[in-house]
């Protein structure tokens, strides 16, 4: 086999990282940047000492708003916030018609599966392989559901196909974008709801989600999980029953869980001001790389995610042994590549594989 070309990009962002070498599961949970780590001490010192400030956490849950905005080429008014992507899919299910068709792919994670299956609208739900998606779309589709990038294999969906025979069917797209936004440009504008928890690949701490929803979408979805940060001025909307809801996305907001946004939301700046377009090349070039070295394919469409079969766990034991970090999921070996890892992290995961 010809010798592989170095991976021409460096990462625009691993100074922002205390460590991350032989570390490849950000698909798993993805590591604090200094910055993060350093606002979560810092308020966890003030609270220690009584200096707690609710105006100030409510302060930084908006910066975050903004900042994902910005990741998704949105506004933060099409912006809601929360703790988990289900409770999302939830209100998306919620606002879909009685025994309303939901398509989605086969294996695809949980979170994004289990609200339509137990909805009390009766929904049917139809998988398919995810290849198949845009061809399987009909006119008895009312929602077409998705992860952007599959969990387990990272196999990224052709998000522009699906949507196109969405449209021309008449249905509604969700799209689960946990395992793509931070290191594939995603565009929410692409999509009718957008949800992503920021633990992954956004690198925050968990317990801080997103939905991001089109102006005419977000009129169909009930706020059922509606609490006092949910009203047009939050802080009058403390008591009672005659509160004004928001007229904007944050109408579907769940009340935030502020140390969680206090360590998000410097993660969330960080990512807001990178290049997308550099950290795609990154973390594609080192999967690329980590794929020709070890003879696995290259997917029709680049992925940060390398992964193969591993019924038997014998490869996630091999990279374990070499102290590396990886993930395995539904009998596959996991090698996620993020803007903290480079060149040496790709030869050291090959060299443990190959044995």
């Amino acid at each position: 086999m010809p010798a592989t070309p170095a991976v021409a990009t460096a990462s625009p962002l691993r100074d922002r990282f205390a460590g991350g070498a032989g570390y490849l599961a950000a698909c798993t949970v993805g590591p604090l940047p200094v910055a993060a780590r350093d606002a979560l001490i810092a308020d966890a010192q003030a609270s220690a000492e009584a200096r707690v400030d609710a105006a100030a956490y409510s302060a930084t849950v908006e910066r975050a708003r903004g900042h994902f905005a910005t990741i998704v080429g949105t506004s933060p008014d099409r912006i809601a916030i929360g703790s988990q992507t289900s409770p999302f899919v939830a209100l998306i299910a919620a606002a879909l018609p009685e025994d309303a068709e939901v398509l989605i792919p086969d294996g695809d994670f949980s979170s994004l599966l289990l609200p339509f299956v137990h909805s009390t609208r009766r929904l049917r739900v139809r998988s398919v392989p995810l290849t198949e998606l845009a061809t399987a779309v009909s006119p008895q589709t009312a929602l077409v559901a998705f992860s952007l990038v599959q969990s387990a294999t990272g196999e990224v969906a052709d998000l522009p196909a699906i949507t196109e025979a969405a449209r021309r069917h008449g249905a509604r797209t969700l799209c689960d974008g946990t395992q793509a936004v931070g290191w594939l440009p995603v565009a929410a504008s692409s999509v009718d709801a957008l949800v992503c928890h920021a633990y992954k690949w956004l690198c925050a701490p968990r317990g801080v989600a997103f939905l991001a929803v089109t102006e005419e979408f977000a009129r169909e979805i009930p706020p059922l999980f509606a609490g006092w940060y949910a009203g047009q001025d939050p802080w009058t909307s403390c008591y009672g029953h005659e509160v004004a809801l928001a007229e904007d996305a944050s109408r579907l907001d769940v009340s935030p869980a502020w140390q969680a946004f206090v360590g998000a939301e410097p993660s969330l700046a960080m990512f807001a001001d990178a290049d997308p377009e550099a950290i795609h090349r990154h973390t594609t070039g080192l999967a690329r790389r980590c794929r020709e070295l070890l003879g696995l394919p290259e997917p029709a469409i680049p992925s940060a995610i390398v992964s193969r079969p591993d019924e038997g766990g014998d490869d996630l034991a091999r990279l374990t042994h070499a102290g590396i970090t990886a993930s395995g999921r539904a009998g596959r070996v996991r090698l996620a590549f993020h803007v903290f890892n480079d060149e040496a992290d790709v030869d050291r995961a090959v060299g443990a594989l190959r044995g």
